[in-house]
């Protein structure tokens, strides 16, 4: 019984402490329900006093900005009437010196009525003066004229006349006497300064000329240039640039390329090959290589070299390979490098004796073949390829005329133009300088001359100047004056595709009218 009893007050103990519980965690919810919303309740009225503090300093700000700005706006306006008040005092101040002036300027010239009064009276003396004289003169003219025979206007005729034939007479005969005497002289002093030049001028006669063929030591050594299949010839030609001629010349290998360096390169490379021994592909790029940068030290070498042996200072470090370059360059035999230096010098001494730029002559001299330096690279003549490289690298006006004159393509800049021009001639000209085979050389006049010949309207033509000009005598009656234009262009055209030739050659078209009659 005691047992059942504690049960159902376990039983209602435990209900009693759920109801509790229940009711407890309720009131606890409510409780946090309560202070949740209040909380929100002072954030938004806290947001809503921060809102209204930070409008409040925001429009404070703004007003403070803006009393700031008219602040400085009104130090502006009167910093600005204040200069325009003293401007406008200056200006008053002007005024009033100007005024002064002009009342001390009026009291140092004015003159009194007495004075004016005498002046009117000398001024009217000096009026009847005057045309007393007048008269007096024109009677004088009158009585001349009346004695003469003749009136004022014809004798002044006649004395003008009569002075102009004498002095023209003068004139004639002081002009003859003058030509006679520059005659006379101008080719016997042009003949010393010439001849004097070309005695001061010390390099060799014989140019060096670019060798294209290599000496084997025996025939075998073809056989081993060539290599197994072709592959050795093959290695040397591709990685040179350059065509080997192996043929049944005895101990020997040509080389052709038109450019100089590359052939050079491959020359060198072979004898270095043959010298050696080793001759393999492998063998023949490391030589190559190697060739190659000896070959560009060279020329820079050769470069300075030749500007410090002509007395030329300050060239481009382009223009110094350039030159260097012209070592492995040869026109009609001639080595360009050296022919540079030939004119240099003989331009040199020309302007020393005509007492004219002495460095600008030799520096032209020494550039004026620049362009055939690379002249197998890009299209144009040597002449037009020299222009654009001394302006390239900067290279004074007078320089650049010098070299684009030195063969008549455009007028002279200046008198050491013309010496740099002369200078050329007498180097290429001289005796040894240049040479040609003389069958080319004939087959290449006989070439011209048939050319021009080719065209309807000429009369005749003949090859000038070692074939560096055409001189071409057309029919009045066929080819007019404008259908000349149009002839030399034609002619020069056809020569530029048919012909091969070093330099320009000058097409210059003749076209004379003849009038004949006979007096019986």
């Amino acid at each position: 019984m005691l047992a059942v009893y504690f049960v159902i007050v376990g039983v209602v103990a435990l209900a009693l402490g759920g109801v509790g519980g229940f009711f407890g965690l309720k009131y606890v919810q409510k409780s946090k329900i309560g202070n949740a919303k209040l909380k929100a309740d002072q954030i938004i009225e806290q947001a809503k006093q921060d809102a209204i503090t930070h409008k409040k300093e925001s429009i404070l700000e703004t007003k403070e900005e803006i009393i700031r700005i008219t602040n400085e706006a009104n130090r502006e306006l009167a910093e600005r009437r204040n200069e325009l008040s003293k401007n406008e005092n200056r200006l008053l101040q002007k005024e009033a010196n100007l005024d002064r002036r002009e009342e001390v300027l009026d009291k140092r010239f004015a003159i009194n009525d007495e004075e004016k009064r005498d002046l009117e009276k000398r001024n009217k003396l000096l009026k009847q003066a005057e045309e007393d004289l007048l008269n007096k003169n024109l009677q004088v003219d009158k009585l001349l004229e009346k004695i003469g025979g003749m009136t004022k206007e014809e004798a002044k005729s006649q004395l003008i006349k009569s002075i102009e034939m004498d002095a023209k007479k003068e004139a004639g005969a002081l002009v003859r006497a003058i030509e006679q005497e520059a005659r006379d002289n101008a080719e016997k002093e042009a003949k010393n300064i010439v001849a004097l030049a070309i005695q001061k001028c010390a390099t060799d006669h014989t140019a060096e000329v670019t060798v294209s063929t290599v000496a084997l030591p025996n025939d075998e050594m073809k056989g081993r240039i060539i290599g197994r299949e072709g592959r050795n010839i093959a290695s040397i030609e591709a990685a040179t640039g350059t065509e080997l001629i192996v043929d049944d010349t005895p101990e020997a290998i040509f080389i052709s390329c038109f450019d100089p360096i590359r052939r050079e390169v491959a020359r060198l490379t072979l004898e270095k090959l043959i010298n050696d021994g080793r001759i393999h592909p492998a063998r023949i790029e490391e030589v190559v290589e190697k060739v190659k940068k000896e070959i560009e030290f060279t020329i820079k070498d050769t470069g300075e070299n030749a500007a410090f042996e002509a007395g030329v200072y300050g060239l481009h470090p382009e223009l110094i390979k350039l030159l260097g370059r012209l070592k492995y360059r040869t026109s009609y035999g001639q080595n360009a490098l050296k022919h540079s230096l030939e004119t240099s010098y003989i331009a040199g001494l020309l302007a020393g004796e005509l007492g004219c730029d002495v460095a600008l002559a030799k520096r032209a001299g020494l550039l004026h073949d620049i362009g055939k330096a690379v002249d197998f690279e890009m299209e144009g003549t040597h002449v037009s390829i020299g222009v654009d490289l001394a302006k390239k690298y900067k290279e004074s006006d007078l320089v650049v005329n010098c070299i684009e004159a030195h063969h008549g393509a455009v007028e002279f800049g200046s008198i050491e133009a013309i010496l740099v021009q002369v200078a050329d001639a007498i180097s290429s000209s001289r005796p040894g300088a240049r040479k040609e085979s003389m069958e080319n050389y004939v087959k290449r006049l006989k070439q011209l001359e048939e050319i021009a010949n080719s065209f309807d309207g000429v009369a005749s033509s003949y090859a000038i100047s070692a074939g560096r000009e055409v001189r071409i005598a057309v029919k009045p009656e066929v080819v007019n004056d404008d259908g000349i234009i149009v002839l030399a262009k034609e002619i020069a055209r056809k020569i530029e595709s048919e012909m091969q030739y070093p330099g320009q050659i000058k097409v210059n078209i003749i076209r004379e009218v003849r009038s004949v009659d006979y007096a019986s």
